[in-house]
């Protein structure tokens, strides 16, 4: 199951920086991740200082 980013994400980039994959990108108003890539490690959502980061 991919990860996604919530409306809580303050856009401190701390987990496009941690993604091992490197499929989080800065988008509008929040980070985004890329559901078809994403691996389920979830080094992201323990990285968001926000738990800004839930399962899809």
């Amino acid at each position: 199951m991919a990860y996604k980013i919530t409306d809580a994400c303050v856009k401190c980039g701390a987990c496009a920086d941690a993604c091992p994959m490197g499929i989080i990108s800065e988008g509008d108003d929040k980070f985004v991740i890329d559901a078809d890539q994403c691996v389920d490690c979830g080094t992201c959502v323990d990285t968001c200082p926000n738990e800004a980061i839930v399962e899809a």
